[in-house]
C-alpha cells in the first residue's frame, strides 16, 4: 500500500490514487459568466438612484403668512370653538400634534375652502411658530380619524363641522404651552 512513512514509526496511507482527485493537478480554468452579476450590480444602481430621487425631492415647504396679514372679510361669519390639542406616536418614532376644534358658517355664503394661520406663541408672548395651513374637517372618527378638504363637504350657510388640524413638528423648543392662536385668512366661496 502506498503512503507516507514518518520517523516516529506513523505511517499515513494514501486515500485514493485516482487521477481525478489528484490535486497537484487543478482542472482548467473555466470562463466565468458575468451576466447575473453585471443585471444585480444594475439592478441595485436603479433602486439606490430611486430611494435618491424620492428622498431628496424637495418637500413643499409650508406657506408664510406675515403676522399682520389681514383676514378674510368673510372670516368673521366663521367663528372657532371648542379647541383642543392632543399627541400622539407615529411609526418613525417621532410625535404628531393635533389641534382640534369645531367651525360653524353664520353668514350667507356656502364655504368650499378655508385657509387658516396657526401661531404659537413663547414666553414672551412673541409669535415662535407661524404656520398657515388649509383647514381639514374630520370626515369620521372611527375607526380612525380621517379628515378631507372643505371642497369636499362644503359649509352651508348656517352649518357647522369638526376640523382637525395635524402638526407634524410641534410644538417649538420655546412655545409657552398655550393653545395656539388661529385666524381664518382666506376663504372660497360659492
Amino acid at each position: 500500500m502506498q503512503g507516507y512513512s514518518f520517523g516516529n514509526g506513523c505511517r499515513i496511507s494514501l486515500v485514493s490514487s485516482d487521477p481525478k482527485f489528484d490535486l497537484s493537478n487543478p482542472p482548467p480554468a473555466q470562463e466565468r459568466n458575468w451576466l447575473p452579476l453585471a443585471m444585480a450590480i444594475a439592478v441595485v444602481l436603479v433602486a439606490a438612484a430611486v430611494v435618491v430621487l424620492v428622498f431628496e425631492h424637495p418637500r413643499p415647504t409650508a406657506k408664510v403668512t406675515p403676522i399682520s396679514a389681514a383676514p378674510d372679510a368673510y372670516a368673521s361669519s366663521l367663528p372657532i370653538t371648542g379647541l383642543a390639542m392632543s399627541e400622539s406616536s407615529n411609526l418613525a418614532g417621532g410625535k404628531v400634534t393635533y389641534l382640534d376644534g369645531h367651525i360653524a358658517n353664520t353668514g350667507a355664503r356656502t364655504v368650499t375652502g378655508i385657509t387658516v394661520q396657526v401661531f404659537f406663541r413663547d414666553a414672551a408672548h412673541e409669535v415662535a411658530r407661524n404656520d398657515t395651513l388649509p383647514l381639514k374637517l374630520i370626515r369620521m372618527r372611527e375607526p380612525y380619524i380621517d379628515v378631507e378638504p372643505v371642497s369636499a363637504a362644503p359649509l352651508t350657510p348656517g352649518g357647522g363641522h369638526d376640523f382637525r388640524i395635524i402638526f407634524d413638528a410641534v410644538p417649538p423648543p420655546d412655545w409657552d404651552g398655550a393653545y395656539p392662536e388661529l385666524r381664518v385668512i382666506h376663504v372660497e366661496t360659492k
